[in-house]
């Protein structure tokens, strides 16, 4: 099945795909930041977690061995992308439900997550769909629910500056500028999600990897 709408594959062409992994381990200090996210994102039992854009699934994968009783989901746009993630689950063992569907579109109801986790993803995303993306969130999030991004930000130094320019040039300038200007907070809340944070940063060798944190309100006594 292919979504409903427009999506653009995480290295832009079909044929590179089977690079990705590769890719992302050494652009990225991968097993680093994703066990750096699940350690900031505290997942417990018997919570739902959905991996937003979660490509090859191998941050889904960490979090369902990091916490077998959670109820881990994945979702992408890509078919292809979501054939290697459950390839790469059924090898390990892990029981993940990985769903094809667009960020701004959510295949789910109300309501339906604990957490959702989301890394090198929101880059990929122009304003509007970044903010559409954010409302969808706000949705499919219980109360109090929790949002935890890590995603390429801010540059932190001159270095950091000048490697970010292949994840502008790789991306795009106007999906990409909200992350390296530092916004994505502010995205955020704008969105309807309270308490948006960066949390922390990490120098990689494509650039400043930020990581982020947000929830939904809890509704009020009053149901306003």
């Amino acid at each position: 099945m292919r979504p409903r709408g427009r999506f653009l594959p995480a290295l832009r062409f079909p044929a590179l795909t089977r690079f990705y992994d590769p890719a992302i381990r050494w652009t990225t200090r991968e097993a680093t930041f994703k066990r750096r996210l699940l350690g900031q994102a505290g997942i417990m039992p018997d919570q739902r977690v959905l991996d937003l854009g979660c490509g090859t699934g191998t941050l889904a994968i960490m979090a369902k061995r990091s916490q077998p009783g959670a109820d881990i989901a994945g979702l992408d746009a890509d078919p292809q992308m979501l054939g290697r993630a459950q390839r790469k689950a059924e090898a390990t063992g892990a029981a993940i439900r990985f769903d094809v569907g667009l960020s701004n579109d959510l295949p789910y109801a109300d309501a339906s997550f604990d957490l959702i986790l989301s890394s090198l993803f929101f880059h990929h995303l122009v304003l509007e769909d970044k903010r559409r993306t954010v409302a969808e969130i706000g949705r499919v999030l219980r109360p109090g629910g929790r949002l935890h991004v890590a995603d390429w930000g801010k540059p932190s130094d001159p270095l950091m500056r000048v490697l970010s320019l292949g994840v502008r040039f790789g991306d795009g300038s106007e999906p990409t500028r909200d992350n390296l200007s530092g916004a994505l907070p502010r995205v955020f809340e704008e969105g309807g999600l309270e308490g948006a944070a960066e949390t922390g940063s990490l120098r990689t060798a494509g650039g400043t990897l930020a990581f982020y944190r947000a929830r939904r309100p809890e509704v009020s006594s009053t149901g306003a």
